[in-house]
């Protein structure tokens, strides 16, 4: 018996990295799951791979989470579970961010999760759960990511109203906060044929061995464990809620 034994699953930007972790697991876990991203290639091999089913879906686009939904209802009757887990990342000084910048990550990031809320919320069974990937940095500052950090306050805040307003339908709903994952987000250079991913990697280890107290980066897998734990009845008397995932990160910073 798998703990999702029979849920239906929809999980964005799941093509690759923690969504993709989560979308291995859920399904493994026994769920339907619905593998929804811009990336079609990868994300209908990962769809195949595990059994599941791909939908095209742009977050930030109101249209296509209706089309998304509805495709989703169709093929299974019923939607139990949302993962809200795509993001974009973009590195840069508040001050020298052109608003072209800030405004596309606050569509993919903020927007994205809003939609995907409002979208699925009224069709999805009593009881469900819903999961919006927020970040370390939703709960704290950090310096060259103004706009991520802005967009991943906001989830928290959506988060909180969300578990208010759906908690009379038994509606669950919690954020995730990882810190460093090892993603293409923390390492663009895995998506840059001509880059050295492997020696960039090698130098974020040193600065997380400095930076984390648990002396690693973190692995999307552990994210997806989190995942779990917050979609099924393991965490039934919890909502509202920030889950800091991050090597012990935000507990400070050791000088010895």
């Amino acid at each position: 018996m798998g703990k999702l034994d029979g849920r239906v699953v929809i999980v964005t930007g799941a093509a690759r990295g923690q969504g993709e972790q989560e979308a291995r697991l859920f399904r493994a876990e026994g769920a339907e799951v619905v593998v929804a991203d811009v990336l079609d290639e990868q994300g209908e091999a990962l769809a195949q791979e595990i059994g599941g089913r791909y939908v095209h879906l742009d977050v930030g686009e109101e249209e296509q989470w209706r089309s998304a939904v509805s495709t989703v209802k169709k093929a299974y009757g019923r939607v139990d579970i949302l993962v809200n887990n795509a993001g974009i990342l973009r590195f840069n000084s508040l001050v020298d961010t052109p608003l072209d910048e800030f405004m596309q990550v606050v569509r993919v990031n903020q927007v994205g999760c809003f939609l995907g809320v409002r979208s699925v919320a009224p069709v999805m069974e009593d009881g469900g759960t819903i999961v919006n990937t927020a970040s370390y940095t939703a709960v704290t500052g950090m310096a060259a990511v103004g706009t991520y950090a802005a967009t991943k306050h906001a989830v928290l805040g959506l988060t909180r109203v969300a578990a208010l307003e759906l908690a009379h339908r038994g509606i669950r709903v919690n954020a995730m906060c990882p810190g460093a994952i090892d993603t293409a987000m923390s390492n663009p250079a895995r998506l840059d044929p001509d880059a050295d991913a492997e020696e960039t990697g090698r130098a974020l280890d040193e600065l997380y061995r400095k930076l984390v107290p648990l002396g690693r980066i973190g692995k999307p897998a552990e994210v997806a464990r989190l995942a779990l734990f917050l979609t099924c009845e393991d965490s039934s008397y919890i909502t509202g809620q920030p889950f800091v995932i991050d090597g012990g990160w935000l507990a400070g910073v050791s000088i010895i």
